[in-house]
């Protein structure tokens, strides 16, 4: 029996908001360095700019009121194999299209539901151009207002566990998804636990690759070895080596001592932006320093997925799926791999979108451009066409 859906709507208890201004008016920061800060970590600059904007410039009562107007949200129970039932917070609206193509959507850290904000309504959009779509999003557990999970061993499969019976308890027995961040990796999880028979294809703006091997990719290691990359391709490995050296600090924190970030998260605010800003600062509107549990349980997830999978370079060795496949290239992307290394091999890898633009968080940054390669990916002349029977995304 499918679990009862409950209307939601964000109501931040004044007293919590009155508390959060008293604990950064009483932030304390560490002593200037002359030389380059970045080097370091966070700019002393940065930060204390970020700490008075929400101390005194930032009013939350504005957003919560945008957010709750333009999202319809709902909560409810999923059971979690191992894991119990868990209240998950999701946000849920319907094409006008009768026929549109459900499709889920998964956010990443330090990431929510606000990431779908800018590409809801292009998804959204009738036309006799472009397919429309169903739009399914939820608060990963631990994250926005979806419970954090109890037990250890929460990672990809468990995110995926949930995204999958949300969408079965929505009526999409059969759809698509599309993810960036940790979306990539649990959309993945997702086509080779649920496709073809529930996961149509998949989408992701953060493609992973396996590299060049003399064993077991013999052909494109002589490749890698005689010939030159372009111009994108090197630029692309150029950027993943300074992401491994210079920018995944956080990664490694995460993935190996997360409850000792825990205890800063959840009592300092300031503490909780200046983590945040290692990745991106100013990604912090559904970060709810209120919520003295979840700041710890957002970060848990890199250590449960390393224990399983081990070290971010062994992330790349499985990630075949039986169900179409597309990829959308942006050259700020964190992380990013020649276009060979990603196709090779893979025969269901049936859409690539190139773009000169565009970085980590698509579908904020450039959401004209993502939706574009939905729809191009999905559309009459795509190679995804059809792919979800009986749902087109045209009327």
């Amino acid at each position: 029996m499918a679990s009862t859906e409950t209307p939601f709507t964000i109501a931040i208890p004044d007293s919590e908001i009155d508390l959060l201004r008293k604990k950064l008016e009483s932030t304390r920061f560490p002593d200037e360095l002359e030389e380059a800060e970045r080097d370091y970590g966070v700019p002393l600059a940065d930060l204390r700019r970020l700490v008075e904007h929400w101390r005194g410039g930032y009013d939350w009562r504005p957003h919560e009121a945008q957010l709750n107007q333009e999202f319809p949200q709902f909560t409810r129970d999923i059971e979690v194999e191992g894991h119990g039932t868990l209240n998950i917070h999701y946000v849920h609206k319907k094409s006008e299209v009768a026929d549109a193509i459900p499709l889920l959507f998964v956010h990443g850290w330090p990431g929510s539901v606000i990431e779908v904000r800018k590409i809801l309504p292009l998804l959204l959009q009738v036309s006799p151009d472009h397919p429309s779509f169903h739009v399914v999003t939820y608060s990963l557990p631990g994250y926005g207002f979806s419970e954090a999970p109890k037990k250890k061993g929460f990672a990809d499969a468990q995110m995926a566990e949930v995204g999958h019976k949300l969408m079965l308890a929505l009526g999409y027995n059969e759809y698509v998804t599309q993810g960036g961040d940790w979306g990539a990796m649990i959309c993945r999880t997702m086509a080779q636990l649920y496709g073809p028979k529930h996961v149509k294809a998949w989408h992701t703006n953060m493609p992973f690759a396996y590299p060049p091997h003399p064993i077991h990719r013999p052909q494109l290691w002589l490749k890698h070895v005689l010939f030159k990359y372009n111009a994108r391709d090197q630029a692309r490995l150029e950027r993943t080596k300074w992401f491994s050296d210079r920018g995944s600090g956080y990664l490694h924190e995460q993935a190996t001592q997360p409850q000792t970030l825990g205890y800063s998260l959840a009592d300092s605010p300031a503490g909780l932006l200046a983590w945040i800003y290692e990745k991106l600062y100013m990604w912090t509107d559904d970060y709810k320093w209120t919520d003295d549990e979840r700041p710890a349980a957002s970060v848990r997830i890199y250590y449960e997925y390393v224990k399983i999978h081990g070290l971010p370079s062994e992330w790349t060795k499985n990630l075949e799926t039986v169900v179409p496949t597309g990829y959308s290239y942006f050259p700020k992307e964190l992380i990013g791999f020649p276009k060979s290394w990603n196709t090779a091999g893979f025969p269901n890898v049936i859409f690539e979108g190139d773009h000169d633009s565009g970085g980590h968080f698509a579908a904020y940054e450039v959401p004209e451009m993502l939706v574009g390669d939905l729809r191009k990916m999905f559309g009459k002349d795509g190679p995804a066409f059809g792919v979800v029977p009986g749902k087109t995304g045209y009327a």
